[in-house]
């Protein structure tokens, strides 16, 4: 008996509390946690030198998710996916300029971008042998992560070199709007923001893909596209320099803000 009356005392403390562990779960959502989602190929991951300047940047207020799915201090280079040449790109710049819009929140980036993959790499299951990644797949992964511990806010979007060339280039914009509503489905929020990068205009096949992404905003609400003019490449004609990939997350910044008050 004496059993029994200690199990039902165990099992009514147990009821009482439920309610309380599951509101401890909700509660480390924090709504001042503000999380971006860095999404793209190489120009989102980052190519430009990382000198001295570049690498003691930071923000105490710009956090970025790491390859072990650890909040940390946001230095460059943000991304790992090709570690030999990941450098400056533009979401450390991107997520300092929010930070420094508002003192009550911490900016949370998720680097999601994978170096020279086509946008038919960002669909559920398929395979970026030169990485071996799975582009798409492995950015769910993060997503549902970061939303245990903070809110989605907003894409900025930096590919499509690798789909330049005119007969992929007439498919692009059908791809990307089924990728917009692919991640609005993941994070819940049919009107997450997203933001668009131009390519840079030293990139001898900008055009095709650049025409496409202008078309964006009046296709699907709440999206932008943010310009590339005056931006330069490190010498490969191909990667912004550090500079420029700076520039590019300020006005990554700006856009996103526009695109959110509208």
């Amino acid at each position: 008996m004496r059993v029994n009356h200690l199990f039902s005392i165990a099992l009514l403390g147990l009821m009482l509390w439920a309610p309380r562990l599951v509101y401890a779960q909700v509660a480390r959502v924090d709504s001042n946690f503000h999380i971006y989602l860095l999404m793209g190929q190489s120009n989102m991951a980052g190519r430009g030198p990382v000198t001295q300047q570049y690498t003691a940047e930071h923000h105490n207020r710009v956090m970025v998710l790491n390859k072990n799915l650890e909040w940390v201090i946001a230095h460059h280079p943000l991304h790992s996916e090709k570690p030999a040449v990941d450098g400056v790109g533009p979401g450390l710049s991107f997520g300092m300029t929010l930070a420094k819009r508002s003192s009550k929140i911490t900016i949370g980036l998720v680097p999601c971008a994978i170096g020279g993959s086509p946008i038919e790499h960002w669909v559920p299951g398929a395979f970026d042998p030169p990485t071996k990644t799975y582009p798409w797949d492995d950015a769910v992964k993060k997503i549902i992560y970061a939303m245990k511990t903070g809110v989605i806010k907003g894409v900025v979007w930096h590919q499509g070199e690798s789909d330049s060339r005119p007969e992929l280039a007439a498919n692009y914009l059908k791809n990307l709007e089924a990728l917009i509503e692919r991640v609005r489905q993941v994070t819940g929020n049919a009107n997450l923001p997203f933001v668009a990068g131009e390519l840079g205009r030293f990139y001898k096949e900008n055009a095709t893909i650049n025409a496409e992404l202008k078309k964006l905003p009046a296709l699907v609400p709440f999206t932008g596209v943010v310009s590339s003019a005056g931006l330069v490449h490190k010498g490969d004609t191909l990667h912004f320099d550090s500079k420029s990939a700076e520039k590019l997350g300020k006005r990554y910044a700006r856009k996103m803000q526009q695109v959110t008050s509208n």
